[in-house]
């Protein structure tokens, strides 16, 4: 495993319940500003494999990323379950439920 990809395995373990993290953001401070891209494709091939916490992680906007229904609506859920908020039933507030991690600064 790269030492990016343990970046960013290590970094989306460590958010914490009812917060949650940008691709992008993941990218930057795993050591890739531009590779958020890469983020998705990690968070694909391995949330099972490592137990990853996959919902708490959205895109800039501070939404979902998935555009089918089914899985849009379980990121929803389990985000829901945390006391994550939505705002218009779609979006985040990114002030209040992004997390910062102090480790990765």
């Amino acid at each position: 495993m790269s030492f990016f990809t343990e970046r960013v395995v290590e970094m989306i373990k460590s958010i914490p319940e009812g917060k949650v993290m940008t691709y992008g953001q993941i990218a930057s401070l795993a050591g890739s500003p531009k590779g958020a891209r890469q983020v998705v494709r990690i968070l694909h091939s391995m949330s099972k494999k490592y137990n990853l916490p996959w919902h708490r992680v959205i895109n800039s906007k501070g939404e979902i990323g998935f555009k089918d229904d089914e899985s849009f609506t379980v990121q929803k859920l389990l985000l829901e379950s945390e006391g994550v908020e939505f705002i218009d039933n779609r979006c985040i507030n990114l002030e209040q439920y992004q997390f910062h991690p102090d480790v990765y600064s």
